[in-house]
């Protein structure tokens, strides 16, 4: 799912990629509302957040919100300096690491959670750690993918379900070649598969997070750990065959 690039890929690992990372960011972004009051996936809403309450005086808020905006942005530029650096040097499961850094991180963050924040520290800390990781997972499934998919940008994605079922509808009135109808079907199928597996992975994180928030972190680590790994030791083991 992590090896190939855009023109490369197929529709089905479009769509695995797509639906797994999307569960897992609507986990967090759930889960992360419920620790600390902020949506770490959701900067349409934190910019909002940030004009109100500037409005109304409330400087530490709107200081946070634009905080995890930044974060969130440089998570995003990060990663592609990262994978802009990997694809020069030829690393063929640069995107497999990304994923893998950000599991990294989060397991990180968990284990800080655990052991060492104390409550304040974490309403500090986790969001902006959380919207940071956000960035980069949506810009590294949006470079993989050639912008067709992004796992965190739900308003982005219903766009996408409301351009493509408009067009499928016209395909009714204003007949089009078959490649390009199944095209289109598939597009529909990969924006609607992709946002529901959001808002599972919103409520799946709410009822985990609410049975064990001490271990959710570490958690949603682990999967994402499990989603990158395959992509590293087939990269490694191509590599040693060619040596």
């Amino acid at each position: 799912m992590l090896l190939r690039e855009s023109g490369k890929r197929t529709f089905l690992q479009d769509r695995q990629l797509g639906s797994s990372l999307a569960m897992v960011a609507g986990a967090l972004n759930s889960a992360g509302f419920l620790s600390v009051g902020y949506y770490c996936a959701n900067m349409t809403g934190n910019i909002s957040m940030l004009a109100s309450v500037s409005l109304q005086g409330k400087v530490d808020v709107a200081l946070m919100a634009g905080s995890v905006v930044l974060c969130f942005w440089l998570g995003a530029l990060l990663c592609t300096l990262l994978v802009n650096r990997g694809r020069h040097k030829g690393l063929g499961a640069v995107y497999a690491y990304s994923i893998l850094l950000e599991a990294f991180i989060l397991v990180l963050l968990g284990l800080a959670q655990l052991f060492w924040f104390s409550p304040a520290g974490q309403v500090m800390v986790a969001p902006l750690v959380l919207a940071f990781l956000m960035g980069m997972q949506n810009a590294t499934v949006t470079r993989i993918s050639g912008a067709v998919v992004r796992t965190t940008h739900v308003t982005g994605m219903i766009t996408d379900l409301g351009i493509e079922m408009a067009d499928w509808l016209t395909s009714f009135s204003q007949p089009q070649d078959a490649e390009k109808h199944q095209k289109m079907q598939k597009r529909l199928w990969l924006h609607s598969q992709i946002i529901v597996c959001f808002i599972l992975g919103s409520a799946l994180g709410v009822y985990i997070y609410t049975a064990w928030p001490e271990y959710f972190l570490l958690g949603a680590g682990g999967v994402l750990a499990c989603l990158a790994l395959p992509g590293v030791f087939i990269n490694m083991r191509k590599s040693s065959s060619k040596n």
